[in-house]
């Protein structure tokens, strides 16, 4: 019995060691195709934005999450249900705007960058651009216009991982005329 156990972990552990390892393939080959960084960022955010945009559907169907009335609820759902879901991990909501329409996620360990490290030509890279990119995608699914952005990152020697979201508004749903 306590063998079986130790496989779920094991299991899990190289299931997320693979996960890493698939995604720094995607990144190298993102280098290799793209002139610069800055293409490659874009490639990443757009690439996570349709992730993000499929997502959702997957994350309102596991987590039987109902709709949260304001954005630090949102933030809260980001934080402690969604990123343990999919990434094993908690981070923690910090640095909210007076306004409360822009917060940061402190990620302590990015488990994206696992056996990751930053060539010297590659100084502007974004590696985990993903992430920015399936946030605004998710939201985007569920009325919310953000902005997300890294603001630290521990490839490039910062002690943590920041993500900054600021909300944007409300996206209206926009029926066809006489559709009411």
């Amino acid at each position: 019995m306590s063998r079986q156990a130790g496989r779920g972990t094991e299991s899990k552990k190289m299931n997320s060691e693979l996960f890493t390892l698939t995604y720094g393939a995607l990144v190298t080959q993102l280098c290799k195709d793209y002139e610069n960084d800055e293409d490659v960022n874009k490639q990443l955010d757009k690439m996570g934005y349709n992730i993000g945009v499929r997502l959702i559907e997957d994350f309102l169907a596991r987590s039987s999450v109902g709709r949260c009335h304001d954005f630090r609820e949102t933030a809260d759902v980001i934080a402690k249900i969604a990123f343990k879901m999919y990434l094993g991990i908690t981070p923690s909501i910090t640095n909210w705007s007076p306004g409360g329409d822009e917060f940061s996620l402190i990620l302590e360990n990015n488990p994206l960058v696992d056996f990751v490290e930053l060539p010297d030509n590659h100084s502007s890279l974004i590696y985990s651009n993903l992430l920015c990119g399936v946030l605004r995608g998710a939201l985007e699914m569920v009325q919310m216009a953000v902005d997300v952005k890294f603001v630290q990152d521990t490839l490039k020697g910062d002690s943590v991982t920041e993500i900054r979201m600021k909300f944007i508004r409300r996206i209206e749903d926009n029926l066809p005329a006489g559709e009411e």
